[in-house]
């Protein structure tokens, strides 16, 4: 079995590292590199760094042309394996790997197909997700369901370490996954398209606060879009991300219009007012500084209660 890997981000790399000591990976698809930093060097993908440290060839055409199917082609290759690879593969391509052509998705098809499960699980506030091994289709995650974990959210993950966790976890599944595929044993699950939900692409407003929203809302989101987009709103025309925060618990302050800077807890954090319960900031990153806890905030910023935030600055 001559495999082809495709993938991109970190996320895909615990499993490029168990397919290269436990099968045979002839060859690394990824993304050409790319400008990365304020200086815009230009900067290998982590799957990329991982496949060369593995002496394993690396391919990165800009586009999935003939000219490329056809070296795919003659080099052999019969299956392949992607997590992550940011490109839609289409029939002719898909058609070289006469050992079939699967994906791994973080997420339980179909619950949240599309190319953000991570940070739509957590936002929509589910208590279990999962990974999923598919046939690949035509249609973006609609293929058949070969293999299928799940796990409990705890309520309190962030994109990052529910990423880094989902990026283990899936390395765990590929030493059965390949024993199954290699003895012709796989099962195959037709998705129940009833039941399908999709996540659109991030986009940079998508981290904008309303502080309508209920207070768990916007924690979620606040969870959900780290690193980015993040989450930001304004404070005095400045824009200010928040980084960290949670429903108050106390009984001090019980409500105001929505976006108020009610007080200060000094276990909670900066309370504001939502559409529903109120928040609490523990930290937060003012415009052009680095981020820092309420407390530290708080030493350098004069009257802050009262100030609403998100308030357009006229």
């Amino acid at each position: 079995m001559k495999i082809l890997f495709a993938g991109t981000p970190a996320i895909a790399v615990p499993v490029l590292k168990v397919l290269s000591e436990s099968s045979q990976v002839s060859g690394v698809l990824t993304n050409p590199d790319r400008p990365a930093g304020r200086k815009n060097i230009l900067t290998p993908s982590p799957v990329k760094v991982c496949a060369l440290e593995r002496a394993i060839p690396v391919f990165q055409p800009e586009k999935l042309d003939d000219r490329f199917i056809s070296f795919l082609k003659d080099e052999g290759f019969d299956t392949l394996i992607t997590f992550a690879f940011g490109k839609i593969f289409k029939k002719d391509f898909l058609d070289i790997f006469t050992n079939g052509a699967f994906n791994i998705h973080p997420s339980l098809l179909p619950r949240w197909r599309g190319p953000a499960p991570i940070n739509a699980a957590i936002l929509a506030g589910d208590t279990v997700s999962g990974i999923t091994i598919q046939k690949m289709a035509l249609k973006m995650d609609t293929g058949d369901i070969v293999l299928q974990i799940p796990f409990p959210l705890e309520g309190n993950e962030t994109a990052p370490n529910l990423t880094e966790f989902v990026a283990l976890k899936s390395a765990e599944l590929i030493p059965g996954f390949i024993k199954a595929l290699e003895a012709d044993s796989l099962n195959y699950t037709p998705q129940k398209e009833a039941k399908a939900t999709y996540c659109p692409m991030l986009k940079k407003e998508d981290g904008i606060i309303d502080w309508h929203e209920s207070a768990s809302s916007i924690e979620r989101k606040i969870r959900a879009y780290q690193p980015w987009p993040g989450c930001f709103t304004t404070m005095a025309g400045k824009t200010i991300a928040i980084t960290q925060a949670s429903l108050y618990t106390g009984e001090e302050f019980k409500a105001g219009e929505c976006g108020t800077v009610l007080g200060v807890d000094r276990r909670q954090g900066i309370i504001v007012a939502t559409g529903n319960d109120c928040l609490a900031i523990q930290y937060l990153k003012p415009q052009s500084k680095n981020e820092m806890d309420f407390k530290s905030f708080l030493n350098g910023a004069r009257n802050v209660i009262g100030t609403v935030l998100g308030e357009k600055n006229e």
